[in-house]
């Protein structure tokens, strides 16, 4: 072994840039070990390095090419200390024990209470006490101030980071960042302390700038201002926090391309944000903003949005610069209309506007040529809009509006439509139109005003769903639309051909309304069937019921009424009815003549005022489905847990805040549970022990966890989840 040179290195010694300027080749030959000698007086800021296996030449020649002026040879002979003078012994920043600057001979006495350059004793400066024992410890530069305590986050995470350049902190119940995960980059890592020597297989010198953080799922109010020692950030994740502001620094991430700070509870975005020019993903959906920064246009590589679920009342006409965005998610806010310029965002491929109070959608909206899904449900729209060059949409979903007409200039350009869904409306007629839309695929027409369908309809070769429950149809049997899509198409080619009826009048079928023929009776007699539906009836006549005395009835339909009672009457069905619709009524109660239906096995009693069910309901043991959609419970109705036989729960769009699990993993034939738009807090673990569900909808209501993006693959995904998370 050949001791050969030493630099006088300072604390650069310790940087990784110092390390850095290492070649591989050269690791094995290289040893640090602190000061020089124990008889040298000791100085903090002084390592000795040295080169093993190599001669003194090549030594010398080596260390002057890694180093240069900070090489110092050792040689015999007086030797300086290179500290500055009063700065207390500070290591880290070029201090000296003392603030001595006076030459020793290699052999000198050690310090005493006095200096002078002839006996080499120095007066002990500011900081002098720190100093002196750092000057006993050989590693004193090397090691950590006392005053850090250590740090909050694993070490092992930290030297992970500094590896991969990427740190996830989620889900550690953080009130606020630790300020050594800000200067991850700057400080001297922990494990420099530790390990001096250069040829460690752990090269911790050999850093990577962090370039992605995630703080999800914490407690953080705020962020410092510090993120900014973090330029070479390309990802911040800080979602599902308590977060009410974000700080300025933000805006010099110049890196940044994605920022997520969902669900949280901002009120405002700073304007320096919009200052970040590669940004492409900006999430700020589940907060409290009420306006956004004018100059938002300035995010011009922002290629998506999402702004659903806060409380704007418009969006800047700065949108239209944002011509490279994507997706845009603008529901769930309090928006009365879109600007005319958001049709200049040429790359817009989806757009979401639903749950807002929109009555008219910008005309220009139909240029938006990369347009493919466009979302308008839930808002108060009466009519659509041509879309005359939207050749590229496949989806639109206007449900739950006002809509009452449904044109021929509406549809005959849609070329690509695959999906359709206007339920919930007002619609009267479908145009014969509807036929050029050949790559149609789902059609819902539910819960409107039609009363007949076009036969043409029957050449949608492509169509696979087709929903028109809750209409009036005049031409098509019940029974018919609940054989399913391809036999109700398959029925309509069959008919295209057929003669009109000679006096123009439809035939009387079996959803003929009782304003057309006062009692059906053929659809009494063949089809079993009752029905006396929108009406805006208070009370059921009694020769409807009169009618069916000799004549058991297996379906009755009393949907759409002004009804504010279970009609008494309708015990004397209970033999024979298996299918009751009392949907559409004010009915606040359920009257025990219900209870007595022991043949039920299809209820439904929707879009009423129901807070309760009776316990006497548990007696209707064949009960299948129940449809309570639309009402106003506030817990889930007890007797249902009771109710074995129950395959199907509709609960949607209620106000219940927590369900059972325990007692509905007992309900073992339920494959069917709609919780959708309640106020469900949580959903509690032991609901994934629940293997007979098929489907489970949970949509809409406040809990957060689990994430959307877990309840949009499925209910086999919920359930799994829910499951690994019940405690062991």
């Amino acid at each position: 072994m050949s001791l050969a040179p030493s630099a006088t290195l300072g604390s650069d010694a310790r940087s990784p840039a110092f390390y850095k300027n290492i070649p591989p080749s050269m690791a094995p030959h290289i040893r640090a070990v602190g000061t020089r000698s124990a008889r040298e007086r000791p100085c903090p800021c002084r390592i000795e390095v040295t080169l093993l296996h190599l001669s003194t030449v090549t030594a010398s020649s080596t260390a002057k090419a890694l180093w240069g002026d900070a090489f110092v040879p050792a040689a015999p002979g007086p030797l300086r200390c290179r500290c500055r003078a009063g700065n207390g012994g500070a290591v880290g920043r070029g201090g000296g024990v003392g603030g001595c600057q006076h030459r020793q001979p290699r052999g000198a006495a050690p310090p005493g209470p006095a200096c002078s350059a002839s006996s080499g004793r120095c007066p002990p400066g500011p900081g002098s006490q720190m100093a002196a024992r750092r000057a006993r410890d050989s590693r004193a530069g090397f090691r950590r101030p006392e005053a850090d305590l250590g740090p909050a986050v694993p070490q092992g995470l930290l030297r992970a980071a500094r590896k991969s350049g990427q740190l996830n902190l989620a889900g550690r119940g953080l009130g606020e960042v630790p300020q050594h995960v800000w200067r991850i980059n700057l400080d001297t890592p922990e494990e420099a302390y530790q390990n001096l020597s250069f040829g460690a297989a752990d090269r911790w010198w050999e850093q990577t700038d962090l370039t992605k953080l995630i703080l999800a799922s914490n407690k953080l109010q705020s962020l410092s201002e510090d993120v900014k020692l973090l330029p070479a950030l390309t990802v911040l994740d800080v979602h599902d926090n308590q977060l009410t502001s974000l700080p300025s620094a933000l805006g010099q991430l110049e890196n940044l391309q994605k920022l997520d700070v969902s669900h949280n509870k901002l009120r405002s975005i700073p304007e320096e944000l919009t200052q970040l020019p590669h940004l492409k993903s900006l999430l700020l959906q589940h907060n409290e903003l009420t306006h956004l920064p004018a100059g938002f246009g300035q995010l011009v590589n922002l290629e998506e949005l999402d702004l659903s679920n806060n409380h704007l009342t418009d969006i800047p006409t700065s949108f239209a610069l944002l011509i490279n965005l994507v997706r845009l998610n603008l529901a769930c806010n309090q928006l009365k209309s879109l600007p005319a310029d958001i049709s200049a965002m040429k790359s817009l491929r989806q757009l979401d506007c639903s749950k807002n109070y929109l009555e008219t959608v910008p005309s220009k909206i139909v240029t938006m040529a990369s347009l493919e899904q466009l979302y308008l449900r839930k808002n108060k729209l009466r009519s659509l809009p041509e879309f005359s060059s939207c050749k590229l949409l496949k989806e639109l979903h206007a449900g739950e509006n006002q809509i009452e007409t449904l044109n021929a200039e509406n549809l005959k350009h849609l070329n690509s439509l695959s999906v359709l869904e206007l339920r919930d409306n007002k619609i009267k007629s479908v145009p014969d139109e509807i036929t050029l839309l050949q790559k149609l695929e789902r059609l819902d027409l539910a819960n409107n005003d039609i009363s007949r369908l076009p036969y043409t309809l029957g050449n949608l070769s492509q169509l696979k769903f087709l929903a028109l429950e809750g209409n009036p149809l005049r031409t098509i049997r019940r029974d018919l639309l609940q054989k399913g899509t391809q036999e109700l198409l398959k029925y309509l080619r069959s008919k295209i051909q057929d003669e009109p009826s000679p006096t123009g009048e439809p035939p009387v079928t079996a959803m003929t309304l009782p304003s057309e023929s006062r009692i059906n009776m053929h659809a009494v007699t063949s089809l079993k069937l009752l029905e006396y539906s929108e009406k805006q009836a208070a009370v059921i006549p009694d020769e409807m019921f009169d009618a069916v005395r000799s004549h058991p009835v297996a379906t009755a339909n009393f949907s759409k009424n002004q009804l504010s009672e279970v009609p008494p009457r309708i015990v004397e069905l209970k033999d024979s009815v298996c299918d009751v619709n009392l949907g559409f009524n004010r009915i606040s109660s359920i009257s025990l003549e219900l209870c007595v239906l022991h043949k039920l096995t299809h209820l439904d009693i929707r879009n009423n005022f129901l807070t309760s069910l009776p316990e006497e309901m548990e007696a209707l043991a064949r009960l299948q489905i129940i449809n309570l959609s639309f009402n106003r419970f506030k817990v889930f109705p007890s007797v249902l847990y009771r109710m074995g036989a129950l395959e199907t729960i509709l609960l949607s769009n209620n106000q219940v805040g927590s369900i059972d699990p325990l007692q509905l993993k007992n309900m073992d034939k339920l494959g069917t549970l709609d919780l959708q738009n309640n106020d469900l807090l949580q959903v509690p673990p032991e609901l994934g022990n629940c293997e007979t569900l098929r489907t489970l909808l949970l949509e809409g209501n406040p809990f957060r966890t689990p994430r959307a993006a877990i309840l949009a693959k499925g209910t086999a995904a919920v359930l799994e989840y829910l499951r690994s998370r019940i405690p062991a």
